[in-house]
Order: C-alpha cells, then structure tokens, then sequence
C-alpha cells in the first residue's frame, strides 16, 4: 500500500510534466527537447536556494522562472533564426547541462532544509501520528502527506491551466498550433505566441523538477534525461483512455490520467522484477505501442469488417 501511494505521489508530480509536453507537442505540435533540459533546471536553481537559506516557495519560483527562460531561449533560436524546433532545443538542453553544474556546484546536491512538501508532512503527522493503517496495510504518514500534497498541486495547476488556455491568449496559442497561416492574417504575431508556449511549457517541466527535487530530497544533473519521452508517453496514453480530444480540459484530464497510469505500469513493471537499467527501454516501448496501437487495431477492425462484409455479399 505504501509503493502504491508514493507511486500515485510521484505520478501527480510528472503530470505537471505532462501538461508541460501537452502545451508543446499538443498545442504546437512540437516535441521540445528542452524539457531535457529545463526538468533538472527547475531542480537544480531550487536545490541551490534552498540551500543557501531562501523560503521553499521563493526557491520554487525561481526554478519555474528559470525553466520559463530556457523555453524563452528556445523559442528565440526557432523563430528568430529559423532554427528547426527540435534542434532548438537539444541546442538549448546541452547547454544547460553546463548551467545545472553551474548552479549546483557539483552533480549531486542533497535539499536539507524545509520544502513545500513539509507542511503537508507535518499535517499529516498530526492527523494520524508516525503512521496509519489503511485497507489492512500499515503507510508512514509522511506519503500521505506527500499525495495530499502532490494532489493539491497538481488540481490548482490544471485548473488554472485550462482557464488560461481559455483567455484570449490561451486561444491565440492553440490557434498559432491549429492555423498559424489564418493567424497572421489577423495580425497576431504567431512568433511571438509560439515563444509564450515554450517559455509556459517549459515553466511547468521546471516545476515538476522542482518538485520532484522536494520530494526525493535532492537534485541531480542527470535527472532530467528521457523525461521527453515520459511527458510524451504521458500524454500519449492520455489520448488513448480518454478519445479524441474535443476540449482543453479533456487534454489536460488525459495527460494527467497518462502521467499516472505511466507511472503505475513501471512500478507494476519493477514489482514484477524488471531490471532498472531496462526502464527507459520498456518506457520506449510503450511510446511506440500507444502510438502505432490505436492505428493498427483500427486498420484490423476495417479489414476484419470488409472480409464480413464480403462473406455477406457472397
């Protein structure tokens, strides 16, 4: 019961991922690979604040703005350079591995001090003491704390994330991803939506890497690497459970729903005695099969209803 809380916890914290890579794969239909880049970005600056005596929420912040300027950088070389958007942002993810160093001092930093996790911990101590037992099972109170915690999170973003793709400017970006031609007919600088989008995107991987830092305790300079390709598998699944998407909020419901039945599977996977080195291969894996699966059942089904269909006629 206690893996399958703290499985839950951390699957909320990557769904805030998730909402990142939905802004950009989704929304403008780029897989940005400065998510890479910015994940242990948003962990690192964190990380170092916390260290040298700044409040969580302050530290957290400056991890998020952090992350919003390496999207910001990335949509600059796209747009003003002509760059292609992927290689933008495997630009932008190698250089900042050199910043993560930079700004942690080493490649590893322990977080010590009070997080924004600690308050939620400290509540649930009160509430039920050292530990409480749920369905039979005993769970140390401080997970409870952590999924309170990490629901809470992840319920004021995607609210706040839908209203916002609601607004005037939430439109004009999806707009920008659906018709960018129509767009600038209009006069709206596509430009300039497309760098909004990535500085928001990758404002949100930061924050997961942040609070992802909080929660394990620590931050660390390899951290970040194939996180695009979870937030993709996150918001691939996604699309699988919930359908074609028709709304803003059933995209952010399915990324969310994809993050944490990601993370579901791969602890069922290690449970059942997967080698971790084989993760990021099984997490491959999954990207193709929910890619190519919807595809080739609905290619099965057509040719299994022409070959009744022939039968019939015969």
């Amino acid at each position: 019961m206690s893996l399958l809380i703290a499985t839950l916890a951390l699957g909320l914290i990557f769904a805030i991922l998730a909402l990142g890579v939905y802004l950009s794969f989704r929304v403008y239909q780029i897989p940005d690979m400065t998510a890479d880049g910015s994940f242990p970005l948003g962990a690192a600056v964190t990380a170092r604040m916390l260290k040298e005596g700044s409040d969580p929420i302050t530290a957290t912040a400056t991890g998020v703005a952090a992350g919003a300027a390496a999207g910001v950088i990335t949509g600059i070389i796209h747009t003003r350079f002509k760059v292609n958007p992927i290689l933008a942002g495997i630009l932008v993810m190698t250089a900042l591995y050199s910043v993560n160093l930079r700004v942690m001092g080493a490649s590893n930093l322990p977080i010590t001090a009070h997080t924004l996790f600690t308050p939620f911990d400290d509540a649930a101590r009160a509430v039920f003491g050292s530990s409480t037992t749920i369905l039979g099972r005993s769970v140390p109170a401080n997970d409870i704390g952590m999924l309170a915690a990490s629901a809470a999170f992840v319920t004021v973003l995607a609210v706040a994330l839908v209203l916002f793709l609601k607004t005037e400017l939430g439109a004009a970006m999806r707009a920008t991803g659906d018709n960018a031609r129509m767009l600038r007919a209009l006069g709206t600088s596509t430009d300039r939506m497309i760098v909004v989008g990535l500085a928001l995107s990758n404002a949100l991987v930061a924050l997961a890497g942040s609070l992802f830092a909080q929660m394990q305790s620590f931050a660390d300079a390899q951290m970040g690497i194939g996180v695009i390709v979870l937030g993709l598998a996150s918001v691939i699944l996604g699309q699988t459970l919930v359908g074609p998407v028709r709304s803003v909020s059933l995209g952010v419901i399915g990324a969310i729903m994809g993050a944490v039945l990601f993370r579901l599977l791969v602890a069922i996977a290690i449970r059942m005695g997967l080698d971790a080195n084989d993760l990021k291969l099984v997490t491959a894996v999954v990207v193709l099969a929910a890619i190519v699966g919807p595809g080739q059942i609905k290619e099965l089904r057509t040719r299994r209803a022409r070959r009744e269909g022939r039968h019939a006629a015969a």
